[in-house]
């Protein structure tokens, strides 16, 4: 690379890693000897700050340019053409010139289920097809999978460049709307409650009875409210007491994996290879899911404290919160925890005078559903293309810069503090003996009050859609693009782990997606199946062929231009689906034909007899 970085690019980076040393001034390299020197361990250590550079520019100027690669790989030595790798592989990264101000407008299925091509047919005929800049230069829209904005209706996510710009979102949103943000006419809107149970009574909130209730962003304010008593009782326990408690508890993984938590914590503690790391997983891309997002946007100091037990208990030196790059309100609000807590003494060198040290840095993602897998995140974090592992080694023993680590998502340690608040064995009595607990359930869809909802493990169905006032649906997707769809007959299933394995289907990450009469389900399977397919990371042949063929095979059945019979043309789907299932390296290729298989299988959506 020869290009030359421009002074706004040289500054975003230098504003993140620090002035360059003496020598390196213009993009130049010093001598052989002193650029040995210094690009030795301490500079290669740094390759992990590669994404949060990648960021800096795009925020500052818009996009990522061969002279911003080339100063990013200097300052960091990382071969370009691996820079070049990682920049090109993140949707919110461009390497080609665009507009200061980019409108990512979500189509994907709960959007698509209310309209949202209709919206972008309105935007092409005032704002030009997507992609194209506007006449003055200033702004350009895409269609962008799902923005975690499912309760809301049509969203919007704004990606701003420019001395201190941040990126914001927007839903619900309108042509109107969109008009007047473009004008710099839009005045910014109250905002909105995504958890309807709290509106009411609070009785059986567990997870949820801070929101609304507690500033969040007032550490003074949520200790008030009783946080962080649970890290003084773990302190008081002891880290293997605290492991025991989570055991007594049986609380499960609330990523979708279900993997006992109390198990995977004692695990990464019994490793002798120091340091350990624990990560809070809150890249959650899964379409028609947004509970973590609630969590962390009104209860952020929740998420630390909770990392920090999780931190305390396993021996880590320090944690990670990888948040998901479209959630610019929950980046803002848990550094600003981050921030607080650490001037506190609540993070640091010594928390809490308790002779342990923990840290928490929070990292944000780019644009990736394959980033939720737990080895494509450590790669992220590295500064490396956000692509699966193979298994084994697993993390307790190999994850993140290769040591042990630990990681959850945001439900599963969020639950950590409810554990410890009233004992283990007490809170293994609630929901069912399989499935303890209550769980966050994002309802939106067809349904009069979407938003997250919290319930003991093992509520009916039906009796959650009712909550939020669903109706009788015409069919229900559970799980996410990666779950399955049921019908009205299948209202009556048990949401628990065991009752969901029984009626052969997944409660995922805790999606539950509604829709009426009027939504037409062979558009969202096909949205679905392309969802897939551009989000595959295209590592894995099965994952990356399997997906394209899948989609293409739905659409010959659509079009009615199918390769033989419809019977030739399901069959082959199948065996796509069971090649995809078995020889995937991750959870992506593994899953992404279950929800278009149980709405063959059990909507009979494509042989014209069924929804």
């Amino acid at each position: 690379m020869s290009a030359a970085p421009t002074p706004e690019e040289r500054l975003a980076v230098d504003e993140l890693l620090g002035p360059p040393k003496t020598g390196w001034e213009g993009g130049q390299r010093r001598a052989v000897d002193e650029h040995v020197a210094f690009g030795g361990r301490e500079v290669r250590e740094r390759r992990h700050l590669l994404l949060p550079a990648l960021h800096a520019v795009r925020s500052r100027v818009g996009w990522i340019s061969e002279g911003a690669l080339n100063y990013i790989s200097e300052r960091l030595t990382v071969p370009p053409a691996e820079a070049y790798g990682v920049a090109s592989f993140y949707a919110m990264f461009s390497t080609e010139r665009r507009p200061p101000r980019v409108m990512h407008v979500c189509d994907d299925i709960a959007c698509k289920a209310s309209g949202a091509d209709h919206l972008c047919t309105d935007l092409e005929l005032s704002m030009g097809p997507e992609g194209t800049p506007s006449a003055d230069g200033r702004f350009t829209w895409h269609r962008s999978p799902c923005l975690g904005l499912c309760e809301k209706g049509h969203a919007v996510l704004f990606q701003e460049s420019g001395d201190g710009a941040e990126d914001w979102s927007l839903a619900p949103v309108h042509l109107d709307g969109i008009a007047k943000v473009m004008s710099d006419e839009w005045v910014e809107q109250p905002e909105w409650n995504p958890a309807p149970q709290t509106e009411g009574a609070r009785e059986g909130l567990r997870l949820l009875r801070r929101i609304g209730a507690v500033d969040p962003e007032s550490l003074d304010d949520y200790r008030a409210g009783g946080g962080y008593e649970a890290l003084r009782i773990a302190i008081e326990l002891g880290p293997e007491a605290v492991i025991r408690e989570v055991k007594d508890a049986k609380l499960l993984g609330r990523g979708g994996a279900a993997f006992p938590t109390g198990v995977k914590w004692e695990a990464v503690s019994k490793q002798p290879v120091r340091p350990h790391y624990f990560v809070c997983n809150a890249d959650e891309s899964e379409p028609g899911t947004f509970k973590d997002r609630v969590l962390m946007e009104r209860d952020p100091f929740a998420v630390i404290e909770a990392l920090t037990i999780a931190g305390f208990a396993t021996g880590s030196e320090r944690g990670f919160v990888y948040v998901r790059g479209e959630y610019p309100r929950a980046l803002r609000r848990l550094q600003n925890a981050v921030d607080r807590a650490r001037a506190r003494g609540l993070l640091g060198e010594e928390v809490m005078g308790a002779g342990f040290g923990f840290d928490v840095e929070i990292r944000r993602g780019a644009g990736a559903y394959i980033c939720g897998e737990e080895t494509a995140l450590f790669n992220s974090i590295e500064g490396r293309r956000g692509e699966p592992r193979n298994k084994p080694p697993f993390p307790v023993t190999h994850g993140l810069f290769g040591k042990p680590t630990g990681i959850n998502n945001v439900e599963t340690l969020l639950n950590v503090l409810e554990i410890l608040a009233i004992g283990g064995p007490s809170y293994a009595e609630i929901g069912t003996p399989d499935s303890t607990g209550t769980r966050l359930f994002c309802l939106s869809g067809s349904v009069e009050r979407p938003g997250v909802y919290e319930v003991e493990c093992g509520t009916p169905l039906r009796e959650l859609l009712a909550l939020a006032g669903a109706g009788e649906p015409k069919a229900v997707l559970l799980g996410g693009a990666a779950g399955a769809f049921v019908g009205p007959r299948d209202l009556d299933i048990d949401l628990s782990f065991e009752g969901a394995k029984e009626a052969g289907v997944t409660l995922g990450s805790g999606v539950v997606m509604a829709f009426g009469e009027d939504v037409d389900l062979v558009d969202i399977v096909l949205r679905i199946a392309a969802f897939f397919r551009d989000e595959s990371c295209g590592q894995c042949v099965p994952c990356r062929v399997g997906t394209v063929r899948q989609e293409e095979a739905l659409r010959r059945i659509v079009s009615g231009r199918t390769l033989g019979s419809l019977e030739q043309e399901l069959s082959l789907i199948d065996e796509i689906a069971q090649v995809m299932r078995d020889a995937s390296i991750c959870g992506l290729g593994q899953t992404a034909a279950s929800a278009v298989q149980s709405a063959i299988a059990r909507l009979r959506v494509f042989d014209g007899k069924g929804a």
